[in-house]
């Protein structure tokens, strides 16, 4: 049994590309073949058995390729586990408590009839591209507040899940 799972992602910072990394880099090491893409850069999903689909958040809302992604592929998802994951909360709050999805990701939840959707902690560190990254900085709200055992658990938790159905089929 090798499940093959794509790891798509929507980041343009790229933390949420190394927690997409951390997520694929687990699934790997639970036996699965596993990919990290761009969600930009995937033309088809349907070489993969499974999709992970993370993006960062902007205001409120899923960074754009994340957003497309899953427009552009909605019916091939719909047809095969999907997991999401959002990155975004520049404080602890993604590791002190569980955060529902924002309403645009929600609606992508349901429509996908998605496994599951997690939201972990962001990463806004000097260098970031944007006028607003550069204005949140400068008041000093940056930093790093991903958690990577809570990204390689769930990760874990998405593998063994998705072990279990390929099993089964």
């Amino acid at each position: 049994m090798i499940g093959n799972v794509l790891v798509a992602y929507g980041t343009t910072n790229g933390s949420t590309a190394q927690i997409a990394e951390a997520v694929a880099a687990v699934l790997r090491k639970e036996g699965l073949t596993s990919e990290a893409l761009s969600a930009g850069s995937v033309a088809r999903v349907t070489p993969y058995d499974a999709v992970v689909v993370g993006g960062a958040l902007y205001a409120g809302r899923w960074h754009k390729d994340a957003r497309r992604f899953v427009r552009r592929h909605h019916r091939e998802l719909a047809a095969r586990p999907v997991w999401l994951f959002s990155s975004g909360p520049l404080d602890a709050s993604a590791s002190e408590r569980d955060i529902p999805p924002v309403p645009g990701v929600k609606k992508a939840v349901d429509r996908l009839d998605a496994r599951g959707h997690v939201t972990f902690g962001g990463c806004l560190e000097e260098g970031a591209k944007g006028w607003v990254a550069r204005m949140i900085l400068k008041n000093g709200k940056g930093g790093d507040f991903r958690n990577f055992p809570e990204i390689e658990a769930w990760a874990t938790r998405v593998a063994e899940e998705l072990v279990e159905a390929l099993e089964k089929s």
